[in-house]
C-alpha cells in the first residue's frame, strides 16, 4: 500500500451529507458533503478520545463527534469544544483532512503529506466524459491483497485458461509480442487476440452470424490501483475500469465501472452486469489461491516471460515508489503497534507548522525505509 497518491475511496453516488465510514489502506476515513455539495475526506478519529466521526452528524459545514460533541471544519481544525466553550481551541485540536477531488463518478483523496507542487498528478483517465458510452457500476470483494487482483486485471495470458469460452481461446492461447507504452504514472499495451470459435450465448449471438473476428484488446494501469480493459468488438467498444481498494492486507474491494457504446438501453444493463460478474467469479478462485499472498518486492522472485511485459512495467514503477519510502509498513502496524495506539496517514497540514508537527496527537503510519541500492 502506497501513500502520497490520489486514491479513489468511494463512488460519488454513495456519499451524501451524512458522514459515512470508508476503510482503506488499513485506515478508517470519514467522507461527507458540506452544504454546497463538496465532498470531504478526513481521518475517522477524533483526536480527543478516539471517537468515530462517521457516527456523528453535521452542524452547518462541521462534522460533530458523537462522543463529546467536538466540531471539526472541513480542513480538520476543531471549531468548538462544548464542555469548555470559553476555551480557545488549541491548534493541535484537529484531525487529518485530505485534499479531495470528485471525478469520474468517484471521490478521490490525496493520502499523504506532500505539498501540492510535489504531488503526483491526478490521473487522466479516458472515456469517462464521452457521452457515447452507457455506464454501469458495481463492487466486487476479494479476500486477497489488492496487488494480486490488480495484476490479474492486466494479465492477457490467463484469458484462454480462466475465461475460455467467454473471450479466451484455449486452442490458440499465444499472446503476440507487444511493446509497453509508459505514462508518467502508468502504462498500456495493445494486442489482437483470436476469440473462441463457438456459439455465442445471450443477446450477443444476434450480432455474430459467421465466425467471430479477431479482437483488439488494450490493457492499461495507473498508479496506485486503477486498471483498464478495453475491447474493440464489431458492434462497438467495451471498457472495464477496475479501481482496486485495499481494505487491509487480506481484503480488497474492487469498485468497477463498465462502459459500452452498444446496447445502450437500460434493458441491456442486466446482461452487462452478469458478464462482468462472471469474469470476476472465474478469476476469484485463481487469485485467492496465488502464493505468496503479497507481491514480492524483487521482480526476479517470480519467473516472467515476454507476455508479462505490462505487469513487469507495473512492478518496476511500484518498486520505484517503495524505494522512495512511500510504502505503508502494514506489518509494523500489526506487530509493533497492535491495538495499543492509533496511527493515521499524515495530511499536508502537518508540513511546515511546528506546533502540528511536534504536538500532533495521532502518530503517522510507519513506512518502509528506502532500500539501499548496491
Amino acid at each position: 500500500m502506497l501513500k502520497n497518491f490520489w486514491w479513489p475511496l468511494e463512488f460519488s453516488h454513495v456519499v451524501e451529507e451524512k458522514p459515512i465510514r470508508v476503510t482503506a489502506l488499513e485506515q478508517e476515513f470519514v467522507i461527507y458533503r458540506t452544504s454546497n455539495g463538496t465532498a470531504n475526506v478526513m481521518s475517522d478519529l477524533c483526536v480527543h478520545r478516539g471517537g468515530a466521526l462517521s457516527d456523528g452528524w453535521m452542524e452547518g459545514d462541521c462534522v460533530v463527534c458523537p462522543y463529546h460533541g467536538w466540531e471539526f471544519k472541513p480542513d480538520g481544525a476543531c471549531s468548538k469544544i462544548p464542555a469548555q466553550p470559553d476555551l480557545n481551541v488549541p491548534k493541535k485540536a484537529r484531525v487529518d483532512a485530505y485534499p479531495t477531488i470528485e471525478r469520474y463518478g468517484y471521490i478521490w483523496a490525496f493520502l499523504g503529506d506532500l505539498p501540492e507542487s510535489e504531488r503526483p498528478p491526478f490521473p487522466e483517465l479516458p472515456h469517462f466524459d464521452d457521452p457515447k458510452f452507457r455506464t454501469i457500476r458495481g463492487t466486487y470483494e476479494w479476500p486477497v491483497y489488492y496487488e494480486r487482483a490488480f495484476e490479474n486485471s492486466l494479465d492477457a495470458a490467463h484469458a484462454p485458461f480462466v475465461h475460455g469460452g467467454a473471450f479466451g481461446n484455449r486452442e490458440n492461447p499465444a499472446i503476440p509480442d507487444y511493446q509497453v507504452t509508459e505514462y508518467p504514472l502508468g502504462g498500456e499495451m495493445v494486442v489482437t487476440l483470436e476469440p473462441p470459435k463457438r456459439n455465442i450465448p445471450g443477446i450477443w449471438k444476434r450480432l455474430y452470424k459467421d465466425d467471430r473476428p479477431d479482437v483488439k484488446t488494450r490493457a492499461a494501469f495507473w498508479m496506485p490501483c486503477m486498471t483498464l480493459l478495453e475491447v474493440t468488438l464489431p458492434m462497438g467498444l467495451m471498457v472495464l475500469f477496475n479501481f482496486h481498494i485495499p481494505v487491509n492486507e487480506f481484503k480488497t474491494i474492487t469498485k468497477w465501472t463498465q462502459m459500452r457504446t452498444f446496447f445502450k438501453g437500460k434493458w441491456a444493463d442486466g446482461d452487462a452486469l452478469k458478464r462482468v460478474m462472471k469474469i470476476f467469479d472465474q478469476d476469484y478462485p485463481i487469485v485467492v489461491a496465488q502464493r505468496p499472498e503479497l507481491l514480492p518486492y524483487d521482480i526476479g522472485a517470480e519467473l516472467s516471460v515476454k507476455s508479462d511485459g505490462i505487469q513487469i512495467a507495473y512492478r518496476k514503477m511500484r518498486q520505484k515508489y517503495i524505494d522512495m519510502g512511500w510504502q505503508i509498513d502494514i506489518h509494523r502496524i500489526k506487530t509493533e503497534i497492535g491495538r495499543e495506539e492509533a496511527v493515521v496517514i499524515p495530511s499536508p497540514a502537518r508540513k511546515g507548522i511546528p506546533e502540528l508537527e511536534k504536538a500532533w496527537v495521532l502518530k503517522e503510519v510507519p513506512t518502509t525505509a528506502p532500500k539501499k541500492k548496491e
